[in-house]
């Protein structure tokens, strides 16, 4: 892969992973992305099983740990580490099933429920599979 693009690829996949930290300031209720944002308290999966709180408490550390593994894979991909694909995969699988499981089930608000970070993950992906694993002697 060319230098050029993979410190911009590592650039933009930490930042990514980063841009998880304001919804953990959301679910932790630190501030409010949107006026009259509620996210995560409607969860489609949680709501019927779960208290406001212990979604916004499980919303809060699964946004900390997908920003945590964005952050881990593009360290490792601007170090040029072997394992960056893998972590990647997972941390935008990880992501993915978040935002799905956390969704409100309505078709209003997509953006601030995770439908841009859904295709961001799945570009993430493709990036996985289009640039080519460096071959090891």
């Amino acid at each position: 892969m060319a230098e050029i693009a993979r410190y911009v690829l590592a650039a933009f996949v930490v930042l990514h992973g980063l841009v998880h930290l304001l919804y953990f300031g959301q679910s932790a209720r630190f501030f409010q992305l949107q006026q009259g944002m509620d996210w995560p308290d409607q969860s489609w999966a949680l709501s019927q099983f779960a208290s406001s709180g212990t979604i916004r408490g499980a919303a809060s550390a699964a946004c900390v740990l997908a920003a945590a593994g964005f952050v881990v894979a593009g360290v490792g991909l601007f170090a040029d580490a072997n394992w960056w694909r893998g972590m990647l995969a997972v941390a935008a699988a990880f992501s993915t099933t978040m935002w799905i499981l956390f969704w409100d089930a309505s078709a209003s608000e997509l953006s601030s429920q995770g439908a841009v970070a859904i295709l961001i993950n799945a570009a993430l992906l493709a990036a996985v599979l289009a640039f080519p694993q460096a071959q090891t002697a």
